[in-house]
């Protein structure tokens, strides 16, 4: 009589997840006619780059996620450069959203932004989400020309709703006519000391800051100032750099709030920098609030 075959265990194989490399280029340049071409539109893996109505002059692209990333281990870079009298600006669909991998190392995600001579960017993207267990690394540098026109919108929201942050290093550098404006560093979630202490975000889990660059401020700066309110729904304040510069920096407990901080300053399309009225950055005021200089 044979003896009935051992039963072999089922065994359930793991994939191994390759990390994503992928990189998007966009270039703008002047068309001759008042407007902006755009002969360069490449974008590979997780970006999908597409022209959009802009609301003001020039031309708008927006970066549209064609998949989850970045991922632990995932390599991102993604690069702009408007040439000389061309106008972009540059928006997101949907909020990026960092999120944890198989391989347990950081992602990268690195940005490039190069501004010619008598050129503007807008640079507004959707908020960059640290979700629980992510680990990102995000490095962003800007070359502007003496005469650039600059408008940037970096956010950045500590774990979604109900979770835990994931860990999230940022280091923004520009440099206008090859001279250093802004370096700064910001670093958070676990593993980083005092983060979430009464010295660095304490109950808030959103910042942000507004960068703007024209060349007038150099003769008329907007003095320091906060944008006073209710603490409970974030705080905002606007410093003049040594350039013609201002930077707003805010924290809020959530996005809703943290945009409703910075877009009281962000000037409108076509008017970089130099807005009227509420929307002029020494003079913004948001819902229920007040600028204290």
């Amino acid at each position: 009589m044979t003896a009935p075959a051992a039963t072999v265990p089922a065994v359930a194989a793991v994939a191994a997840v390759a990390a994503v490399r992928a990189a998007a280029r966009i270039v703008a340049a002047a068309d001759g006619r008042g407007g902006t071409a755009l002969p360069v539109l490449a974008g590979h893996g997780p970006f999908a780059l597409r022209r959009t109505r802009a609301t003001g002059p020039g031309a708008q692209v927006t970066v549209v996620g064609a998949m989850s990333a970045p991922l632990g281990g995932d390599r991102l870079e993604l690069s702009a450069d408007v040439g000389a009298g061309a106008e972009l600006t540059v928006t997101s669909a949907a909020a990026t959203i960092a999120l944890p991998g198989a391989s347990g190392e950081p992602a990268t995600y690195d940005v490039r932004l190069a501004v010619g001579p008598g050129a503007a960017l807008r640079w507004l993207p959707e908020q960059l989400i640290a979700a629980a267990g992510s680990d990102l690394r995000m490095t962003t540098r800007v070359e502007l020309a003496a005469d650039a026109r600059l408008v940037y919108r970096d956010e950045q929201v500590l774990g979604r709703a109900g979770e835990r942050p994931g860990r999230l290093s940022t280091r923004l550098t520009v440099h206008r006519a090859g001279a250093p404006l802004l370096d700064q560093e910001l670093a958070f979630g676990p593993g980083v000391p005092g983060w979430d202490g009464p010295a660095v975000l304490h109950r808030y889990r959103a910042v942000g800051q507004l960068l703007i660059v024209a060349p007038e401020f150099a003769d008329r700066p907007p003095p320091a100032a906060t944008l006073a309110g209710d603490p409970d729904r974030g705080q905002a304040v606007r410093v003049p750099l040594a350039g013609p510069a201002v930077l707003v920096t805010a924290v809020a407990p959530d996005a809703l709030g943290l945009r409703r901080l910075l877009d009281a300053m962000t000037p409108p399309a076509g008017d970089t920098g130099t807005g009227a009225g509420g929307h002029h950055p020494a003079t913004a005021v948001a819902a229920g609030a007040s600028v204290t200089r």
